[in-house]
């Protein structure tokens, strides 16, 4: 923090602030930056989706009682810090994971429960829309889950008002606008990046499609208004600062940004919203962002094409599957550790177990692992079982074991960036990293460049996440002088210049990731049996 607390209690009370906050898949985070857009407050909450009735879902009342408690969290924080009640601030970005589905009555009732980005439901009208459109069309877009809606004749589709993501709606419920910024609205249907906007053929199409239902709605009618970053998105009413702070104490009237995916907020946070730039999450899902020059020459069902906050175009490649698989082994030492009477610090053993990977064979010795929690389309699972497997003369020890369990962790989201670099030629300066596999230091960064064969940065600030990037966004929304674009305000005012750590890819590591993926890709049937002769429980 380069700021004194008097001169940080002084920005709060005339507003130099800007709040951000992110749903993300485990926790809602809510952080709030000063006029040097530094994070001065946070307040976070807890939570985990729930598998009900065969869906992945979360309950208004999740989402509610959620921000609630990470804005009472973040208050505090101000209170305690700063001597401050927050009464104001000076503009307000909500953010969330992309995609999904929420359908809305004309009472603006919710029709069927939220289905998030993990539901793996759609795969029928997923292939038929990217036939349609000659675009790909991923499972967890919205347009996705409506057609799988009407083929599987669900009664709540004629009834359809409103179709939104997550974060835009709570934006509407914070102003009664019903907008979402040009990134997730591209996780919702194609868009037209140059008019900004749907792509109006498509939509032309989709309605033809359905022509025969007779529903009372077309297309347009139910989808968002699409805002580019730095647009009015309104602002935060009577009811939707009671919505948030339910102490009574925040004020109606904050100007408030386009609401984003955690893609474009995590593009943000990364300062990698210019073209030849890309970012790359890696967490409990890991998926990575490059900005493209121009488009692509095929259609890759592998590869969504979606927007950064200023609507420039970007191949993203997502994956179901990170480090949850990796993090379970980690816990088993853990627990044999506990067993033997050891105090165990979590940091360390991450951080040991991390660098003994840099001891292994290149190519991990011949092992085998797949880290599929749940499904993962890039492979074409619908389920996943994490799954390890070796040969009886392999290089079985704890370097190349540990290295196995990193590269897996990446295995499906180099499938999709080698068609990216080697298939499309698509050029890139550099890949920033960011998420809980680039917190040992040096480690998962390596494996990474390994993994793309690009150069890998990992900043500092990069560990503020989405909701830093939510406030970035506000920011942007609140302080840009005329004509500034979003990348210039990041490069020059945000980050200043400053650039984090570069690792170039290390050819040994690269030809030994090659080698790895060859066993993986054709390992794969092993990983189908494991789902076919292990039926997921009751």
């Amino acid at each position: 923090m380069s700021a004194n607390k008097e001169t940080i209690a002084q920005w709060i009370r005339e507003k130099k602030t800007a709040l951000g906050i992110e749903f993300g898949s485990t926790r809602i985070k809510a952080v709030l930056v000063g006029e040097d857009h530094t994070p001065i407050a946070s307040g976070a909450h807890d939570w985990e989706n729930r598998l009900t009735d065969g869906i992945w879902t979360y309950t208004l009342e999740d989402i509610w009682t959620g921000i609630q408690d990470a804005y009472a969290k973040l208050a505090e924080d101000v209170k305690s810090q700063y001597g401050e009640t927050l009464h104001a601030v000076g503009g307000i970005g909500i953010s969330a994971m992309m995609h999904g589905y929420m359908v809305f009555d004309k009472a603006g009732e919710l029709l069927v429960p939220f289905r998030t980005w993990r539901n793996t439901i759609t795969a029928e009208a997923s292939e038929k829309l990217t036939e349609l459109f000659a675009y790909p069309i991923p499972q967890r877009w919205s347009i996705a889950h409506l057609y799988q809606a009407i083929l599987n004749g669900e009664p709540h589709v004629p009834d359809i008002d409103y179709m939104i993501t997550l974060e835009g709606y709570v934006h509407w419920k914070l102003t009664g606008q019903k907008v979402l910024g040009i990134g997730d609205v591209a996780g919702m249907f194609p868009v037209d990046i140059h008019n900004h906007d749907f792509d109006q053929k498509m939509v032309e199409k989709f309605d033809a499609l359905v022509a025969d239902k007779g529903y009372s709605w077309k297309l347009r009618d139910i989808l968002p208004k699409a805002l580019v970053a730095g647009e009015d998105a309104g602002s935060l009413t009577a009811e939707g600062a009671k919505l948030l702070d339910v102490s009574g104490n925040l004020e109606a009237g904050i100007p408030m940004c386009p609401p984003e995916g955690d893609a474009g907020t995590g593009m943000t946070a990364t300062n990698s919203v210019k073209v030849r730039t890309g970012n790359v999450s890696a967490g409990t899902s890991v998926f990575a962002m490059v900005v493209l020059e121009k488009e692509l020459k095929k259609v890759h069902p592998e590869i969504d094409l979606v927007t950064t906050p200023a609507g420039d175009l970007v191949g993203m490649v997502h994956c179901n599957n990170c480090t949850s698989d990796l993090n379970a082994w980690v816990g088993l030492f853990r627990e044999f550790m506990e067993s033997m009477g050891m105090e165990v610090d979590m940091n360390r053993l991450f951080g040991v177990l991390y660098n003994k990977a840099l001891e292994g064979d290149k190519d991990c010795g011949g092992l085998l692992a797949y880290n599929y929690f749940s499904g993962e389309h890039i492979t074409g699972f619908e389920e996943g079982r994490p799954l390890f497997v070796r040969r009886p003369d392999d290089k079985f020890n704890l370097a190349n074991f540990m290295r196995t369990h990193l590269y897996t962790s990446l295995g499906a989201l180099k499938t999709g960036l080698d068609i990216l670099f080697r298939d499309e030629q698509v050029k890139l300066d550099v890949l920033l990293g960011h998420g809980g596999l680039f917190k040992t230091k040096g480690v998962g960064q390596k494996i990474m460049a390994a993994a793309a064969g690009v150069p890998v940065e990992v900043m500092e600030t990069a560990g503020e996440g989405g909701a830093w990037g939510a406030a970035l966004l506000a920011s942007y929304r609140v302080w840009k002088e005329e004509g500034e674009t979003l990348d210039a305000y990041l490069e020059k005012k945000v980050f200043g210049g400053q650039h984090g750590t570069v690792m170039e890819p290390d050819a040994e590591d690269v030809k030994g990731f090659d080698e790895f993926m060859v066993r993986y890709h054709a390992g794969l049937p092993i990983e189908r049996a494991a789902v076919e002769t292990l039926p997921e429980k009751a």
